[in-house]
């Protein structure tokens, strides 16, 4: 049977994970490290509902911190910063020795910065009147 192209915008998360995770495998045999793991701290109000989280992972002695967020309502209080430095902590303890981050010009390229991060690029445009900001940090 040939292979069809076929637009599925709408494919179901169980489905996405399950690929990403065949691309994983082929990663892991492809380069012999199969030290890949989740890296993801969470912030809770008093109803146990996340306000707050940072999430990535670590492989192959680099991390990247993919999801950085903070309820609009729980901002300026530190949480971010406590945030980001329990996730540099237990990237550094894996033996990680870069965390890499992209993020764009509105959200808080300055909170990773005053953490030691440092821009190594940046692309304009992206979105339109913005830019989309790639830090790393050595450990």
């Amino acid at each position: 049977m040939i292979p069809r192209l076929r637009a599925e915008h709408d494919l179901s998360s169980a489905e996405l994970d399950a690929v990403e995770e065949r691309l994983h495998d082929d990663n892991r045999r492809l380069t012999g490290r199969d030290d890949d793991r989740a890296i993801i701290f969470a912030l809770r109000d008093e109803q146990g509902r996340v306000v707050g989280i940072a999430a990535g992972y670590s492989w192959a002695g680099i991390a990247e911190l993919t999801l950085m967020w903070v309820d609009e309502t729980h901002r300026g209080h530190g949480h971010g910063r406590k945030l980001l430095e329990a996730f540099v902590a237990e990237a550094a303890a894996r033996g990680s020795l870069r965390i890499w981050v992209s993020t764009h010009d509105f959200r808080a390229p300055g909170l990773y910065e005053k953490a030691g991060f440092e821009r190594i690029a940046e692309l304009t445009g992206w979105p339109e009147g913005h830019s989309n900001i790639i830090l790393c940090k050595m450990i």
